[in-house]
């Protein structure tokens, strides 16, 4: 049975941040996280708030153990207070919007766990917005559209997560296509024992991936990219402007691994965040290791207790079918 962060716990991490009059008189624990605990607390005292707490610890990651994983790679698990910092320091220096920190520790005196208390940006997710406020969303979006542009170009000849980089520490492998390569072998493997589908097609499916890799020409620089971003993981502010969340995994990478990730979570919306001067090739072998990742590592998480299950399986399944979808005819 997982034990998450005790309220008396949160309320002393919260008295820090806040000041020693600080009452608590509200916990939430948000749904959707699976690598961190996301509370929303409500306080009283000489300054009312909603904060967020962010909590790294060991039960609120629900992702199986990966053992002889190089915590450098930079599609090793991005979890934790260091990775976090470093990504917040690098956006807020750039001017894109992520949320406030109010308070960090990493002492592990009040909470057993590295923790975070964050600014409650009220305006919900931008996925939301979508549907309850079009216009305002539309304008959110083409202010995202400007952050993305610059980060991604800001421009390093290394690539992987900026916490790793900035404490002077490199990335493993040769080139990014590379390392996409052998995730999506490793991850075509693991979904053919899990999925009849691929399992059936995985011999097609590898020489694809060989094939597509193959077309990719070499390339010296690289952009800053979330990774992960999809619209809920921006918020939107009071006055309309996107905040980006889940930030950990923040690093230099071929720009194509992000905007693959974008069409895909975005959609029809994809457009308003779509740039001119992206390399077929490497959309072409990023698209389709970017849907057997999200076959693999769905079925991988319910190996364990993750709640939202039905969630899980429906994200497997649509990917499964446009991962077969990209075989040649």
């Amino acid at each position: 049975m997982r034990r998450f962060v005790e309220a008396e716990a949160l309320s002393g991490v919260v008295r820090d941040a806040l000041g020693a009059a600080t009452r608590v008189v509200g916990v939430e624990r948000l749904r959707g996280g699976s690598k961190k605990g996301v509370y929303r607390v409500r306080t009283d005292g000489p300054r009312p708030a909603r904060v967020i707490v962010y909590s790294w610890a060991e039960a609120e990651n629900f992702w199986p153990g990966a053992d002889g994983v190089d915590p450098a790679h930079p599609f090793a698990p991005a979890s934790g207070l260091v990775p976090f910092l470093a990504a917040r320091r690098t956006l807020d220096g750039l001017g894109v919007r992520v949320p406030a920190v109010l308070f960090a520790d990493d002492s592990r005196t009040r909470c057993p766990a590295d923790v975070a208390v964050v600014e409650d940006v009220a305006g919900g997710t931008l996925e939301a917005l979508f549907e309850a406020d079009p216009v305002r969303a539309s304008g959110a979006l083409r202010e995202l559209a400007a952050m993305l542009d610059v980060m991604h170009g800001q421009r390093s000849a290394s690539y992987g997560r900026v916490d790793v980089l900035e404490r002077g520490g490199a990335a493993s492998g040769e080139s990014c296509q590379g390392l996409v390569l052998e995730r999506a072998l490793g991850d075509l493997a693991e979904a053919a024992g899990r999925d009849p589908r691929i399992g059936s097609a995985a011999a097609p499916l590898r020489d694809r991936l060989r094939e597509l890799a193959a077309r990719v020409a070499p390339r010296s620089g690289h952009g800053l990219i979330h990774g992960e971003l999809g619209p809920d993981h921006v918020l939107v502010g009071a006055t309309g402007r996107p905040v980006l969340i889940d930030i950990e995994g923040l690093m230099y990478f071929d720009v194509e691994w992000e905007h693959v990730f974008l069409e895909l979570r975005f959609g029809e919306r994809y457009q308003a965040l779509s740039r001119p001067g992206l390399d077929p090739a490497r959309l072409d072998l990023y698209t389709l290791a970017t849907h057997l990742s999200l076959v693999a590592g769905p079925l991988r998480l319910l190996d364990g207790d993750f709640p939202h299950r039905d969630v899980m399986r429906g994200i497997a399944d649509h990917n499964a079918g446009a991962a077969l979808a990209l075989l040649p005819r």
